[in-house]
């Protein structure tokens, strides 16, 4: 059985990689202001970041422990998380949002004319006031707050072992979740009410939250595979999909499935027959040394066409969807503990027909976290 957290060797091994980077760079501290990022350091885990309130800053200094510039209303949890160094005010405050604080750490910690990074890259963002990021300039004049050179993607890209096994074990979830469809999905049930029961046998299953759940259905096919669940009752003749991103001990899984209600038309066969080869022929190609672009290449080619959906898969961990992302102009080059999603798509009659799966990338080439569909669509 997979267990929950991490061991303090496990945030050493990411604390000395950051660190290693950081002197290669030329950086004198980290500042971190997200809920990976923070986590991916502290194990700093709570679903308090869906309040927008407060700001929470770490500092992962050129030598030494993080230090944590935090809501006082954070102190305890942080403290279980082993951070020793905790610094906080009572927030949200009006008029100093913990900005003073922080540069004063920062000043204690950096010495003078040594830069300060920032993850600025894509996928990344500020969450602090824009106003106070431009006051921490100003109160640092002998600092310069500079991008983080994409050290917080690079350690990120690559998981451990035991990021993997927690991935897995949210894959495994959503697999005997998804298993247990027909008991919630059949012809005259509203979609909506597949997806608030879909949610509620993830949690049965044991998800500890459910954060993204995406689908749809329609004749043949459906239109995309973001818009929220209508009213509509599933029909003969239907392709109902259900994209799931639980969550297990903070690790994502993100994965789909496809049913046909009642029986498939034969456009429905070949759509989805097509879409599990091309899963099957970019898994047979992934191993390090390839490239993102490389896996959008083979998907590519045994679809003879794609969705306007941008991308063919993407890369998976602590975020649903982390960096690379599987499009002809992504270089990035596999390594053995990547983990990917690989999401084909096809156009038919009636919309789209999307299919994904996880897989990571091993020292031999790729293992599939999830359990695979079959080539067949399944019947309800």
């Amino acid at each position: 059985m997979t267990e929950r957290g991490f061991t303090q060797a496990e945030f050493a091994n990411r604390l000395s990689r950051a660190q290693n980077a950081m002197a290669s760079k030329g950086l004198g501290a980290l500042l971190l202001t997200t809920e990976p990022e923070v986590r991916y350091f502290t194990g700093f885990l709570t679903r308090f970041w869906e309040s927008p309130t407060r700001p929470w800053f770490l500092i992962v200094p050129a030598s030494g422990a993080p230090v944590a510039v935090i809501p006082s209303i954070g102190a305890s949890l942080m403290a279980r998380a082993g951070v020793r160094d905790i610094r906080t005010w009572s927030a949200p405050d009006l008029t100093d949002d913990g900005v003073t604080l922080l540069a004063d750490t920062l000043a204690e910690l950096v010495p003078k004319g040594e830069r300060i990074g920032v993850p600025d890259g894509h996928e990344t963002h500020l969450r602090m006031p824009l106003g106070d990021f431009e006051r921490l300039r100003r109160l640092l004049p002998d600092r310069l707050l500079v991008g983080d050179k994409g050290i917080l993607r690079t350690l990120r890209l690559v998981k451990s072992d035991a990021e993997i096994a927690k991935i897995e074990t949210a894959c495994s979830i959503a697999g005997r979740a998804f298993a247990r469809a027909p008991e919630i999905a059949a012809e005259g049930r509203p979609l909506d009410e597949v997806f608030r029961k879909f949610q509620m046998l993830c949690l049965e299953e044991g998800a500890d939250w459910l954060p993204y759940l995406a689908g749809g259905a329609g004749p043949g096919g459906y239109d995309d595979v973001i818009s929220p669940a209508t009213q509509r009752p599933l029909a003969r003749g239907d392709v109902l999909m259900l994209d799931t991103g639980l969550v297990w001990d903070g690790y994502f899984c993100d994965f789909d499935r496809n049913w046909s209600i009642g029986p498939p038309a034969q456009e429905t066969r070949d759509a989805h027959a097509r879409l599990i080869d091309a899963t099957a022929k970019a898994f047979e190609t992934a191993r390090p040394g390839i490239t993102a672009a490389d896996l959008h290449a083979v998907m590519a080619s045994v679809l003879g066409g794609e969705t306007d959906a941008g991308r063919l898969g993407h890369g998976l961990g602590m975020s649903l969807t982390e960096w690379p992302s599987l499009i002809p102009s992504d270089q990035t080059i596999l390594e053995a503990g990547m983990v990917l999603t690989l999401e084909p798509g096809v156009e038919t009659s009636g919309g789209i027909i999307v299919h994904e799966e996880n897989i990571a990338i091993t020292t031999t080439g790729a293992r599939y976290l999830t359990p695979v569909a079959a080539r067949e669509a399944v019947v309800l």
